[in-house]
């Protein structure tokens, strides 16, 4: 059985910045399963001694991010004296942009979530994204950044997603069979067009699996396996034809494909 123990994540601000680091320390560990507590927007004495009482009755380490001198001093303080580990996570990346700027932090504490001209750049990418879901307003799909094509149950909505909460516009357009594909597709110049395919077995059970959940159980050309191996290869012949990259998504997370399609959007910028 894995190993679990109390992971503590304290945070001025909303705690996603804590959250990402600690899934990712936690991943080189095999056998380990951590329990976390989340105390976003410590910005108080108040909420620290709430956040510091839990903290003591459940012994772990304590990861933070909290820029205010007091009440960091203070949570060290709490940690020395229970004899607990703690860790603050900016630290090192901080000090040592600092140097290279050669500059003071300014310690604003939710920084990265002020509503500036990049926060309202992501909330128009979500809108877009949105507003270009399977295959809508393909009239325009030439303001996109990027679009995804591919068949259904591809993940190509929450890539698009994902991209869109990083600033970029991306739709996405299904490959349906028996039907043509929006004449604009062929004829995009401004965004990049990725196509996205998965092998035949992985398909058949994400397809199985969303039929199951929907309560339908009717044979169909939707889950034929036959069927699909023809869609596949239906599907990367009409890429190859378009000379568009494509990813295969078998075995990649959202974030692992959004990761492919910006390179693949970095590399177009600097060619």
């Amino acid at each position: 059985m894995a190993r679990t123990f109390h992971l503590h994540l304290v945070s001025d601000a909303t705690g996603e910045t804590l959250h990402t680091v600690a899934k990712a320390v936690c991943a080189q560990f095999e056998d380990v399963e951590a329990e976390e507590h989340v105390y976003a927007l410590v910005r108080s004495e108040r909420q620290l001694l709430r956040a510091a009482e839990q903290i003591a009755a459940k012994p772990g380490i304590v990861f933070f991010t909290l820029v205010n001198p007091g009440l960091r001093q203070a949570l060290e303080a709490e940690c020395l004296q229970l004899g607990m580990p703690y860790v603050s996570i900016l630290d090192a990346p901080t000090v040592s942009l600092g140097r290279f700027l050669g500059a003071d932090v300014s310690a604003r504490p939710g920084g990265q979530h002020e509503i500036d001209q990049r926060y309202l750049q992501r909330i128009e990418a979500m809108n877009f994204t949105i507003q270009h879901d399977d295959g809508q307003s393909t009239q325009d799909l030439s303001q996109a950044e990027v679009v995804l094509v591919g068949a259904s149950r591809t993940s190509k909505t929450p890539t698009c997603i994902y991209l869109a909460i990083r600033g970029v516009r991306a739709a996405n357009v299904p490959i349906i069979p028996g039907l043509e594909p929006p004449e604009s597709l062929a004829t995009l110049k401004g965004p990049l067009i990725v196509g996205l395919y998965a092998s035949v077995e992985r398909l058949l059970q994400v397809r199985k699996n969303r039929l199951s959940t929907m309560g339908e159980m009717r044979d169909s050309s939707y889950v034929d396996e036959q069927a699909i191996r023809d869609e596949v290869a239906a599907t990367r012949r009409f890429f190859e034809r378009h000379d568009w990259p494509s990813i295969d998504v078998s075995r990649r997370s959202i974030e692992e494909t959004a990761a492919a399609v910006l390179n693949l959007l970095t590399e177009r910028s600097e060619a």
